[in-house]
């Protein structure tokens, strides 16, 4: 019997910090895990996902080695690069710090401190602060009118949360967003990802979520922004891991 033929999938990358064969890691592995990467997927040849990737070889090699000890990728001579598994719920015990249990504490922490900073945003806000944040979500709504071609919006996702940690006048908020930008920025890029496959009411629901946030702030509703930034932190995890 002929086999299906095997595709290549491009995979675009956040510009989060980071050891980079962690990176290349933990992107491959959340696509195969959310299903971007399917079984008997062909990945791009190492040259291409380099170049892709803005990666050298060697930094590819390193991830794809791991990938394939974990028993999630094989290479067949002369092909290349082939998904073999999705990895099951238990099997992430494997996964480097920063990649999938790691995501999932830290959208739990996140809703924590990213409540209390946008509780604080609403008391504290001035027109200025204010004005910064509407400008985020502007560009964001264009991002998600403008569809595939709006690109995936990580940085301004991330700038949305910073700019409400800023106003909310206490610079630990900023210090703690800015030491976990590469945890979070992966968790993003998952999610934003995730939305080019899904229904395109997926990321509405996101945008409109960081539209309640922005209105409570503006309005001054301490308590309502609090909860509007935990429910969309709890949503944007769902999304993720339970297709929420």
């Amino acid at each position: 019997m002929k086999k299906p033929a095997m595709k290549s999938v491009e995979l675009p990358l956040s510009s989060s910090t980071g050891r980079l064969s962690d990176r290349i890691y933990d992107h491959v592995l959340g696509q195969i895990a959310i299903g971007i990467l399917p079984v008997n997927c062909r990945l791009p040849p190492e040259n291409g996902l380099a170049e892709l990737l803005g990666v050298s070889r060697p930094v590819v090699r390193e991830a794809l080695t791991r990938l394939r000890d974990d028993g999630l990728i094989a290479s067949r001579q002369g092909a290349g690069w082939f998904v073999t598994r999705r990895p099951a719920a238990n099997a992430f015990d494997f996964a480097p710090v920063s990649s999938i249990p790691d995501i999932q504490r830290c959208f739990v922490f996140r809703m924590a401190v990213e409540g209390d900073a946008a509780g604080l945003a609403a008391r504290n806000r001035d027109r200025q602060s204010l004005r910064r944040i509407q400008q985020v979500l502007t560009r964001l709504d264009t991002m998600v009118a403008q569809g595939r071609e709006g690109g995936l919006g990580v940085e301004e996702d991330l700038l949305f949360h910073r700019t409400i940690a800023e106003a909310s006048g206490n610079r630990f908020f900023v210090e703690t967003l800015t030491s976990l930008r590469e945890q979070i920025a992966i968790g993003v890029n998952l999610n934003r990802n995730l939305s080019l496959i899904q229904p395109r009411g997926r990321i509405l629901r996101g945008q409109q979520e960081h539209r309640r946030v922005f209105e409570a702030i503006e309005a001054q509703d301490e308590d309502g922004a609090r909860r509007a930034m935990r429910t969309h932190v709890e949503n944007a995890r769902k999304r993720i891991f339970e297709g929420g």
